[in-house]
């Protein structure tokens, strides 16, 4: 399971500037625990979709009936998706699975390669589809959407839909499996009149909070992680956070430090696993942070220009990198650890070179010790360069583990938009964003947004050197 420590986001430990006071966490406990009381009423009455997820058998069974049809005779798993389609894939197969895992052969596999196309970068499809190459038969693209409308993803299944159909012949609908709303969308229509073979998006979970729905489960089970142990730590930490009692509960807490030091001008929330595994949580994270977060308007209609900064780091990695900046540079940063006390394997550095002081120090050692102790040497500098930090400690990187990190950072999201007074579920701006690509793209009822947007995209030569 995963913990959270804090001592060194206290003001006990990095100073009053620097940290947060026993009488600051008293003086917002209060407004804390009127959040937490808001959020589990709406857990309570079914207006957060999220937090069902963990007991939702329907789900479970659906995808694990689907997954025992698909994965014998599959070699290859493409993911067609883009953000919440996608970022909770990859960060579910990079923590819970081999990093070499698709340059296994198919007999030492426990599923499918797993490709997620979460992009429509041209080389990155290209390639793809050209490895694919004689496997295309036994190849399953999974087309994740809500709609069916967003441009990226129906790209992407436009071109492999033809592909398909070319190579294949009639039976190309048997590879294609498409994540959809149960019941409307383009792409619910399409499916019908090809015949795919189907799973639902759950109308009321968010794209960034629907990990653990079949978004994301359907291409973990293929592929061969235990989901059954996913949820079932996912609804250990929502059990944790449902307490009352903000002192024993991490979400509680967590949001608490963050709320308050974002307050006081530490609005940017680094992320930093010391876990190659746990790197991709954290891209995950960043969309679920900065979409939910960052909001131009309060519930009042209020300009508040809200939210926290998410941005990701490798330790040790980024140690030689970022850490620089962090020690040195504004002081506007909170950096949260993710920290393995048991990784999935370790490698022994062998007792050689002693005669060189500058190496005879790491002979013997484990390659776990070495990252763990440059953990501590950063919270270390952190600590006496007065910066705080708070960790997340996980016991394995196992699936119990990682569903419990997804549920904690869902929930406390949640306590965040209430305690900033803020939509959590909506995004607004990215809605701009589409429409103008569906405008330059030609889609029918832009054409005004079409004009606006060409006068924009005009080159300026005065301004081209």
């Amino acid at each position: 399971m995963i913990k959270l420590y804090w001592k060194n986001s206290a003001a006990e430990t990095v100073g009053e500037a620097g940290g947060v006071s026993q009488a600051e966490l008293e003086g917002i406990s209060a407004r804390l625990a009127a959040a937490h009381s808001a959020v589990m009423g709406q857990i309570n009455a079914g207006n957060l979709g999220y937090a069902a997820l963990p007991g939702r058998s329907d789900h479970r069974d659906a995808v694990a009936e689907m997954a025992c049809r698909y994965r014998k005779g599959t070699t290859d798993l493409v993911v067609l998706g883009i953000g919440g389609s996608a970022l909770g894939n990859i960060a579910l197969q990079t923590a819970l699975n081999p990093s070499t895992y698709n340059l296994l052969s198919d007999r030492r596999r426990p599923g499918p390669r797993l490709f997620v196309l979460d992009n429509v970068d041209p080389a990155l499809v290209g390639d793809v589809l050209a490895l694919l190459g004689r496997r295309l038969g036994t190849t399953v693209f999974n087309v994740i959407s809500k709609s069916g409308e967003t441009a990226e993803t129906a790209a992407q299944f436009m071109i492999v839909r033809e592909m398909l159909r070319k190579r294949l012949g009639e039976g190309f609908a048997r590879q294609i499996v498409a994540t959809t709303d149960a019941e409307k969308g383009t792409l619910r229509e399409v499916a019908l009149a090809d015949g795919y073979a189907t799973l639902s998006v759950p109308p009321d979970v968010g794209g960034r909070f629907s990990v653990l729905s079949p978004v994301g489960l359907f291409s973990a089970a293929m592929c061969g992680i235990d989901i059954d142990a996913l949820l079932a730590g996912a609804a250990e930490m929502a059990r944790r956070a449902a307490d009352g009692d903000w002192r024993a509960n991490p979400a509680c807490m967590l949001a608490a430090i963050k709320y308050l030091l974002c307050a006081r001008g530490r609005a940017i929330h680094v992320m930093m696993p010391y876990s190659n595994r746990l790197s991709a949580l954290a891209d995950w994270y960043r969309q679920l942070w900065a979409e939910s977060l960052g909001k131009r308007l309060d519930r009042a209609g209020e300009q508040v220009f809200a939210g926290p900064t998410p941005v990701r780091a490798l330790g040790a990695t980024d140690q030689h990198s970022q850490a620089q900046l962090y020690l040195e540079g504004p002081e506007d940063k909170l950096v949260v650890f993710l920290s393995v006390a048991r990784h999935p394997r370790d490698v022994r550095i062998p007792d050689t070179l002693g005669e060189f002081e500058g190496m005879a120090y790491l002979g013997k050692a484990k390659l776990s010790r070495l990252l763990g102790d440059e953990k501590v040497g950063m919270e270390y500098a952190l600590m006496l360069a007065r910066r705080p930090s708070v960790t997340i400690r996980f016991d394995a990187v196992d699936p119990e583990s990682v569903g419990a990190f997804i549920y904690l950072y869902e929930f406390v999201t949640s306590l965040m938009g209430e305690l900033m007074n803020v939509n959590a579920y909506d995004q607004p701006a990215v809605e701009l964003i589409k429409r103008a690509t569906f405008a330059r793209m030609g889609r029918a009822g832009h054409e005004c947004l079409a004009r606006e947007v060409a006068a924009f995209a005009r080159t300026d030569d005065k301004f081209l050197v």
